[in-house]
């Protein structure tokens, strides 16, 4: 029985629907989730922000364990290189060619004739091949595209280097009957592997591709979410039940498949929810000199923090010290009151120098010198502001990047030299770790404080 491959494009297409970002820990349960039930590949979103983008994918490619890692190459050789750059440590990267083959997108797109874009896609997928073994050219909107035009461009990109052509319905409007004709127009015509990407926009995507696998598609792209989408729960199940008659068969893990996708959807479903609850349950502490250990404890699982009995004793301490003076404190001083007292780490890096560049008319960079283990590492980045770019040199020296869940700042003491503090929560792996920081420098404070709270992450690592 041939085994069909499945390509995950859940990342893709929830990048592309959601007015608002996906969050770092978002993306991470996405491409965990699919890598854990077994897709073949997960592919990557193109390059948008290089600076942020390399640093999420090059976290992303160390953790992704047994799926092809597979990321868009945009329209020039900078770009594979830059796309390159983000999957490169990955243990199966695949670099893609995405190009239109219709005339309307051609020209409407690119604004170039079909003689030329022949020459682009031989150009990036040698280029591509370059880089890395496996290459997938993607025939975007193939359904709408010439016959001979398509077939011609998928010889060209089999010519120079592509292994996987995928035969794509943007439109959306094709029966399944077209798109498994086209499917098997191409695989005759190549010696390479032919993927198809459906669409159910006419509700159609899972007859789609059980068309198009019956006709000789190698592999699917489908998404474990998303509107207009082949989903991969359906595709598995129908396969599951008919691929006998068509001797194909999915290797997902269909015992944890449904459970998988629902435990993802949950996390990023509900995150404005949890984003909106949260701010009105910080609304509520107040905490005075009477409070309990018990309440305390409470009050820290609502900001977010898990504190063991002697964190609890230690800000129980400092609380009742600011009692003293003031009376009670409400969330904001409680979590500086965390930062200050609970999760106290040794420091693994210590914090030497900075130089900053900023202005209006430009964005900021950022140099950034760290201390560990008697080793002098720097970080140079660009960001939007100083404390942003001040921030990115500390991922490049790290070389990992941590969601900013939260930043504050605030004088301490008043007049020109006012003593400033900095509140930093930075959360891995689901968990909040606060750092804080002072010093007469806003961005010198605000440094120390994000150290702070990175030393706490690599204690509770080692």
């Amino acid at each position: 029985m041939r085994k069909i491959n499945i390509s995950d494009i859940t990342f893709k297409k929830l990048s592309e629907e959601r007015e608002v970002s996906l969050l770092f820990r978002e993306k991470s349960a996405i491409t965990n989730c699919a890598d854990s039930i077994g897709a073949d590949a997960i592919e990557l979103p193109c390059v948008k922000n290089l600076r942020e983008d390399m640093i999420i994918y090059k976290t992303i490619s160390q953790n992704v364990g047994n799926a092809i890692l597979a990321i868009p190459v945009g329209f020039n050789k900078e770009e594979v290189n830059n796309a390159w750059e983000c999957i490169k440590e990955a243990k199966k990267p695949r670099l893609q060619i995405e190009l239109p083959v219709s005339t309307i997108q051609m020209e409407y797109t690119y604004h170039i004739k079909q003689n030329v874009m022949l020459e682009k896609i031989a150009e990036l997928v040698k280029e591509a091949k370059a880089y890395c073994g496996d290459v997938e050219f993607s025939a975007l909107d193939a359904t709408r595209a010439d016959i001979d035009f398509l077939v011609t461009a998928a010889k060209e990109a089999e010519k120079n280097g592509a292994n996987i052509i995928t035969v794509c319905d943007n439109a959306g409007v094709s029966t399944p009957e077209e798109i498994a004709n086209l499917v098997a127009t191409v695989k005759e015509a190549v010696n390479v592997l032919v993927y198809v990407q459906v669409s159910d926009r006419i509700n159609m995507a899972t007859a789609s591709a059980f068309a198009a696998i019956a006709k000789g598609a190698d592999g699917i792209k489908c998404a474990m979410a998303g509107k207009d989408i082949l989903l991969t729960g359906e595709i598995s199940d129908a396969i599951s039940v008919c691929g006998a008659r068509i001797d194909a068969k999915i290797e997902l893990n269909t015992t944890k498949i449904h459970s998988s996708i629902d435990d993802m959807l949950s996390k990023i479903n509900h995150e404005a929810y949890e984003v909106e609850n949260a701010v009105s349950e910080k609304k509520k502490i107040l905490l005075d000199s009477d409070s309990s250990l018990a309440q305390i404890a409470q009050a820290a699982s609502v900001l977010g923090y898990e504190l063991s009995d002697s964190d609890i004793g230690n800000v129980y301490k400092a609380l009742m010290n600011v009692c003293e003076k003031r009376g009670a404190v409400g969330a904001k001083e409680f979590e500086a009151l965390i930062a200050s007292s609970a999760m106290q780490a040794p420091s693994t890096y210590h914090f030497e120098s900075y130089t900053t560049t900023s202005s209006n008319a430009s964005s900021s960079m950022s140099q950034v010198t760290l201390k560990c283990n008697d080793e002098i590492i720097c970080g140079v980045a660009n960001g939007d502001g100083p404390i942003d770019s001040a921030f990115r040199a500390i991922e490049q020296c790290v070389g990992h990047h941590y969601e900013l869940d939260d930043f504050q700042v605030q004088s301490v003491t008043e007049g020109k030299e006012a003593l400033g503090s900095a509140l930093v929560r930075l959360r891995n792996n689901g968990k909040l770790y606060s750092g804080n920081g002072t010093a007469t420098d806003i961005i010198a404070a605000s440094i120390r404080a994000y150290i702070n709270a990175l030393n706490k992450i690599v204690f509770e690592e080692a």
